[in-house]
Formats: C-alpha cells, structure tokens, sequence
C-alpha cells in the first residue's frame, strides 16, 4: 500500500462518509419533498468537504515531504476548503440521526443550551477567542522549529493537522453559525473578524515569499526550483488563496446583511 495511503487517515473519513450518509438518508426520508432541494446542497457539501480533506491528508501525503508549496495547498484545503465545507452542510443533524435513538437522546441533551459542554463551547468560539486560537495555531506551527519537527516525524506532522483542522472548526464557526447555534455575532464584527484574519494570514504568506533565505529543512525540490522560490510560491498560495477565501466569506455576510438576514449566519 503507498505510504500516502495511511489507514489512520483513510478510515476515519470513510466512516465519516458513511455516517454523514447514512443519517443524511434518514433525515430526508422525514424531510418534506418541498424541503429536500437544500437537503441536497448539504449533502453536496459534506461530501465535497470530506473530499478536499482526503485530498489534503491523503492525495498531498507524499508532496508536502517534497515541496513546501504543496505543504501550504494541503494546508489551505484543509482549513480553508475543507472544513468550511462540512460546516456548511450544517452536519450535526445528519450525524445524531445516524446514531441509535437512544444514543441520539442522550447527545442531544448533552448539547442543550444550558449544559457545560455547549457554554464552554459558546466561549471558545467568541470571536476575539476564535481569532486568538487560529492565528496562534497558524502562527506556531510556522515556526521553522515546529515545521521542520512535522517533516522529520509523522507523529509531529498528524499532529499539527488535527490542530490545524481543529483551529479551523473554531474559526469558522461563529461566522457559519452550524447547531448546535448559538446568538449569530453583529455582521460589522463578523467582517471586522474575517478581514483581520485575512491580514493575519496574508502577513504570515508575505513574511515566507519574501523572506531572503529558506526557512524550512527541505531538500532541493525537484523540478527545478530552488528551496527559496519553493517557499516564496507557497507563501504566494497562503497569502493570495488564503486571503481570497476570506474576502469571499465577507462579501457572503455583507450580501446577507444587503438581503435582509442581518441576525443570521452563513449556514
């Protein structure tokens, strides 16, 4: 099997996959057909975000070891494609009705509004903690210290994903706005949010294109770019997708906002 291919990886999207389907099927076969159009779209993005996960930590494995810009496209995949995405398509229904009922009843008081689990989630996605959260984990694991422990161990480097894509979740949630919901945030401070995230990770993408020397313990890529115009390109695919997401994101809450819907989030 390729290396690239790595069970731990494979089989916990396949059985998101699974279960994200399963309770989907289920919940539309007590959806109203009038309804079930935007049944559709969810599931188009759940899977289309399960996809682009796959694709990040799995279709990338191998070239993110090779190419430091091919590292930066896994990343913005992952955080900026991929979990977005599934957050989205609103998963949580379809994922409780995948589960038994009786296993359904008990998470579901679990995530009543009053529980310690929903209020400490509740603080950890305020916007300024969120914020804190993803420019931090974006900031530290950019540390030449940190990215060079991620390509020498495969531990190190799961690691920052599973911190990466749960940094991801945060940020996004308080502008998607998936259930369990909470009070949506004032759509100028939801702006404000992405746009400073925008300049965050734009900073970091310009700071690694137009550094002088090569950061990160990479070998000479092959293809015939140098270790430094490798770095510069993927500070170019941080800085300019990364930052298009975002922008993207903000014309979305400005056009709720132009439409009518000024309480509300993305999803």
């Amino acid at each position: 099997m390729s290396p690239a291919w790595r069970l731990e990886v494979a089989v916990p999207l396949a059985a998101a996959v699974v279960l994200y389907a399963f309770g989907w099927a289920r919940l539309a076969h007590r959806t109203p057909v009038r309804l079930r159009r935007a049944l559709i779209a969810r599931l188009a993005l759940a899977l289309g975000g399960l996809v682009a996960i796959a694709v990040a930590l799995l279709g990338l494995h191998e070239a993110a070891h090779e190419r430091f810009v091919a590292h930066m496209v896994q990343h913005v995949l992952l955080m900026m494609v991929g979990v977005p995405a599934v957050l989205l398509a609103d998963p949580l229904p379809a994922a409780l009705w995948a589960l038994p009922a009786r296993a359904r009843a008990t998470l579901g008081r679990s995530l009543t509004r009053r529980t310690v689990l929903r209020r400490a989630w509740r603080g950890l996605t305020r916007l300024p903690v969120a914020w804190a959260l993803w420019a931090l984990t974006l900031g530290l694991w950019h540390l030449p210290a940190a990215y060079d422990a991620t390509l020498a161990h495969g531990v190190v480097h799961d690691a920052a994903h599973v911190t990466l894509a749960a940094a991801a979740v945060v940020f996004w949630w308080p502008v998607i706005g998936p259930a369990p919901r909470s009070a949506a945030p004032p759509p100028v401070a939801r702006v404000v949010y992405l746009v400073l995230a925008a300049f965050a990770s734009g900073a970091l993408g310009v700071l690694l294109a137009a550094s002088p020397v090569p950061l990160y313990a990479y070998p000479a890529p092959p293809g015939g770019l140098s270790a430094l115009e490798d770095q510069a390109w993927g500070g170019v695919v941080m800085w300019a997708v990364g930052g298009a997401v975002d922008m993207g994101a903000v014309l979305a809450v400005v056009a709720r906002v132009v439409g009518g819907d000024r309480g509300r989030t993305l999803s």
